[in-house]
């Protein structure tokens, strides 16, 4: 196989990235990149065979597995590793996945963790339901308090943990402050980029350590599949490969392939998810229904100066708060007519939901309180359809208040 790489890649643009990182043709001679749906590999020799599992430096790069390794999935981690300026990254089988790889891969018993304490749902449940039953201590801090978060750190603390911008709320968290804190506690700070996507925020240049990554998200932009993504050093990712070909919670060639369709037009995606949220959240605070409209990209949001350091535009997803609680939460959410129903985001066509019964709804009402998830919270995950036709929608529901 011939890779398309050379010193002029090294110096393309994100967009020509996106289109021509990580491919590798076959003696066929393809254009697009082919999806090798194949468990397992043939090796020339038993001495050759010896050697890829053996780990030969000779043989680095060679297949052994798809569990282990697979060109269809290595080819998306080039280009997402390209995009993200990191040396390398790992897949997986969910962005939860990612997660529990990055923690399972650092954490040992009696080791800390710092959390931002509005992450998504799920990803509280992994830290306090379970990594909590193998010892491992957890603090969760508010997302935009650096002193906070300095203040949390002890002696065993080992990750930093934060989502920015956060979900629903799209607080920011300053990404190179957090890092110089996980510096001095000989941490590694994990950022989890997949609201913004490496087209609008790059961690690593701030300071991070380890990027997160839900593909299911604006990866793959239409809803289609399931993946995850852990992007950063090459010897931090080497162990994360360690743990994944271990434990088995690996992305699939036809996932890895969906992806890398998306990510060819991620650029252009990302940008218009940005302005179709931007315009919706200035119209919705001219609504005198709502009582507040939570986006990064309005200058009276708390995080708008930071946002504006350290990423390129604002993103798609905005959350704002009815002040008749659920009840107008609801009857607003049911009044929608072309707004899908649905706690997915990243895709093209524009989602709604009701986070304190749906994305957060397991958590505690002390838990929903602290993270500031209201009954009269709505997030609109905002999508590609023409801008007028989702204020339209909108309209709707608001005439049935």
């Amino acid at each position: 196989m011939t890779q398309d790489r050379g010193k002029w890649l090294d110096d393309a643009m994100p967009e020509t990235r996106a289109i021509r990182a990580g491919i590798c043709r076959t003696s066929e001679g393809e254009h697009s990149e082919p999806i090798f749906t194949t468990s397992s590999y043939i090796f020339d020799s038993a001495e050759d065979a010896a050697a890829r599992f053996s780990g030969d430096s000779e043989a680095q790069g060679s297949n052994v597995y798809s569990r282990y390794t697979n060109p269809t999935v290595r080819g998306f981690c080039q280009r997402l590793a390209a995009l993200e300026g990191g040396e390398a990254c790992e897949a997986t089988a969910s962005g939860m996945a990612a997660i529990l790889s990055v923690c399972m891969t650092f954490l040992h018993t009696g080791d800390h963790i710092i959390c931002s304490r509005d992450v998504f749902g799920s990803t509280l449940g992994l830290f306090e339901k379970y990594l909590s039953k193998f010892g491992i201590d957890i603090s969760f801090v508010p997302l935009n308090n650096t002193e906070a978060w300095r203040h949390a750190v002890k002696p065993t603390t080992r990750l930093l943990y934060c989502e920015t911008p956060s979900n629903p709320l799209c607080e920011i968290a300053d990404i190179a402050g957090l890092s110089g804190i996980a510096r001095e506690a000989g941490a590694r700070l994990v950022v989890d980029n997949c609201f913004c996507t490496p087209v609008l925020q790059q961690p690593l240049k701030h300071g991070a350590d380890i990027i997160i990554h839900s593909a299911t998200k604006y990866l793959d932009g239409q809803g289609r599949v399931m993946g995850g993504a852990v992007v950063g050093n090459a010897a931090d990712m080497a162990e994360v490969n360690s743990f994944l070909r271990t434990c088995g919670p690996t992305m699939s060639s036809f996932n890895a392939w969906v992806f890398l369709k998306g990510l060819e037009t991620l650029s252009l995606r990302m940008h218009a998810h940005s302005h179709n949220a931007q315009t919706l959240a200035e119209w919705l605070q001219e609504q005198s229904p709502v009582s507040r409209v939570h986006y990064c990209g309005l200058p009276d949001h708390p995080g708008y100066d930071i946002a504006c350091r350290q990423q390129s535009g604002f993103g798609g997803v905005l959350s704002f708060e009815l002040a008749g609680g659920q009840a107008q939460a609801w009857r607003f959410i049911n009044a929608t007519q072309m707004l899908s129903l649905t706690a997915n985001l990243g895709d093209a066509k524009s989602t709604i939901v009701h986070p304190a019964t749906t994305t957060h709804g397991r958590l505690s009402s002390e838990q929903r309180q602290a993270a500031g998830i209201s009954s009269g919270l709505i997030r609109i995950a905002v999508g590609l359809e023409h801008i007028s036709d989702i204020q339209q929608d909108c309209v709707r529901a608001f005439n049935a208040l």
